[in-house]
This record gives structure tokens, sequence and C-alpha cells, in this order.
């Protein structure tokens, strides 16, 4: 690994999960600003991936009808598989690791079945997951007839947060040595709004809307603040990841329609939402399914031109620099600087 440059890891869609990708990928920015490809995994659809906080264990989601999720090694000469097994629901699209680095998350978003993970000392699987399943609909029938698990966010107070495309709901679960439901039990969002993904910031919280293509903005004891749109354009909108800068001075969206991400001003200590536009660039291709920070750059996984497009941070403003890294049907990114 280069000092001083970025090492991604890049997932997405495989030929028998609807893409045209291969598995895993990793690449590195070369000291010339170029993405240079590294080494290729094969793995049928890690549509999502995750980094333990403390080992070199790199996990995937297996997207597909039977569900599966993986531990690979992370290595940049070449993930090389460690364990795998089922994902406990259909159709895995996100998990996340907490802190301590004990539990995985899994979100099924077929069955909306959430799955918890012990993990050990080595961060591979120990035991039977522990299974939550959901029940519930939303107003809109094509999308919303069941539950929908779609983002696993470990946050303040020892709680996961679950949000559930399908039901409109934000769904808590507690963690006193083995995760349980929340007392206080989930959190009714809009209805019809499909709530996607979510962060967490300075007491506040931030969610975008798939279907309604808003971001609501909540208290920490969710009560709702205000509500924006995720993009200043007239077209259909569907976003997609949705992050707080690491300085917390903007919020990002990607937005899956306009091809763009939106650039918005954060202050949680202000009225209402605390949000201000600040601008909306081009995402760099179609689709942007997610997308990272990290080295002074973003990274953006634009599913739909079969590549992750590089763009220069401006004082906080991602601006396109003109340069992609071709891969097939890229849906998940993660960066790290080395």
């Amino acid at each position: 690994m280069t000092s001083g440059y970025d090492v991604l890891y890049i997932g997405g869609y495989t030929p028998d999960t609807g893409g045209s990708g291969t598995g895993l990928a990793v690449a590195r920015r070369e000291p010339g600003g170029a993405l240079k490809a590294l080494a290729e995994t094969a793995a049928p659809g890690p549509s999502f991936l995750a980094l333990h906080p403390r080992l070199p264990v790199l996990y995937a989601v297996l997207e597909c009808e039977e569900g599966g999720v993986a531990a690979y090694s992370a290595d940049p000469n070449g993930p090389a598989l460690l364990a795998d097994g089922p994902s406990g629901g259909s159709y895995p699209c996100h998990l996340a690791v907490d802190p301590t680095g004990n539990w995985l998350a899994v979100a099924n978003y077929g069955d909306g079945t959430v799955a918890m993970f012990r993990l050990g000392s080595s961060g591979l699987f120990t035991g039977r997951p522990r299974l939550f399943p959901h029940q519930g609909h939303g107003p809109d029938p094509a999308r919303q007839a069941e539950p929908h698990a779609h983002q696993v966010v470990f946050g303040p107070g020892n709680v996961l947060y679950v949000s559930d495309l399908g039901t409109d709901e934000v769904r808590r679960y507690a963690f006193d040595g083995v995760p349980a439901p929340h007392d206080g039990g989930p959190v009714h969002l809009t209805p019809g709004s499909g709530p996607r993904h979510m962060a967490h910031h300075e007491g506040r919280w931030y969610v975008v809307g798939e279907l309604d293509g808003m971001i609501a903005v909540y208290d920490e004891a969710w009560h709702e603040l205000g509500r924006v749109r995720a993009s200043g354009t007239s077209l259909p909108n569907h976003p997609s990841h949705l992050e707080v800068s690491g300085d917390g001075r903007h919020l990002y969206v990607a937005n899956r329609g306009p091809d763009t991400v939106a650039v918005l001003a954060l202050d949680p200590a202000g009225e209402g939402t605390g949000l201000t536009p600040v601008a909306e660039v081009s995402s760099g291709g179609l689709w942007p399914r997610h997308f990272t920070v990290a080295g002074g750059h973003m990274y953006v996984a634009n599913q739909r031109s079969d590549a992750v497009a590089v763009l220069a941070m401006r004082d906080g403003v991602p601006e396109p620099a003109g340069e992609t890294f071709k891969i097939g049907s890229p849906s998940c990114v993660l960066a790290v600087s080395a």
C-alpha cells in the first residue's frame, strides 16, 4: 500500500444478480492522480461493503433471493474469502459493524428481516444470528406492500437504527449484552416517504426518502423539525446515499434521476432544519448509488455508467474532475487513506 494515497474497495452487481461486475475490486490512487486496478475477487452480488473498525476484515452482503453475507480479508492485493453463510433473509442490501467490533447487523431488503451476527476476536461470525422479522406496509402498493429494511446504523445510546422503506419507519434495537427490540418501538415517518439512508450528527437525524425525494430532519427524540428537497432540479428523483462530512459542515446526498450530488450546509443549532443548499453538481455518471469521501476526493459509484467517478473536494464542495474508473455495475465504494 503506497503511503498517502487512497485504496478503494468496490462492490457491485454481478451477472447472476442483474449486473455486469465481477465481484469485489480494489483500486489505488497513484501519485499522478489516476486510479490503478490492484485486484479482483469473484463474489455473487456484493452490493454493499463494510470494514471492521479494528481488524483487516471486509464484510459484504450477497444480494440475491436466498440472501448471503461474507467476510473477506481486507487485503489490497486481493480480498480472500474467510467465511460466508445465509444473511437471515432475502436480498440483503446493507450491513454495518458496531463501534466495538462485536456485532454485524444486516438489512435484508426482500423480506425486511434484520439479522445480527455476533463477531469473534478474529472478526468472523460466531453462532447463529439473531433474527428480527417485521410486518407492515406503506401507502405505495408497488414499493411498500411489505417491509423493506434498507439501512442499519449504530447510533447513540447503544441503539441500532434501521430504516424501513416499506413501512415508513425507523426501527430501533437496544443492546444490553444481546440485541432486543427497543422499548420505545419504531419511529413512524411521513407516509409514502420510503426512508432509505440516514445519518446522525450533533443531536439530529437526517433521513432521505427514496420515494418522495425529501430530506427529513429530526431531533434526538425523533420529533420532525422540517423537510427539504434532496435535489433542486425538477427531474424525478430517487435519492440513494446520504452522509455528513467529516468536519460536520456539510450534508451530501446522491440523487438518482438528476444524477447529481447535492451539498447542503449544516447548522444543527439553527432554526428549523438547519440545512441550507450550497451546490448541486454532476455525479460524473448515471445513477449514483453510493459515494465516499477520503483524501480530498469524493468517489461516486455510478451504477449505470459502469464506473466510479472521482470528484475533487474544494472547500467541502465536490467538483467533477473528468476522471473515472471503469468497473461493472458498482453500487458501493469504500476508501481507506493509507
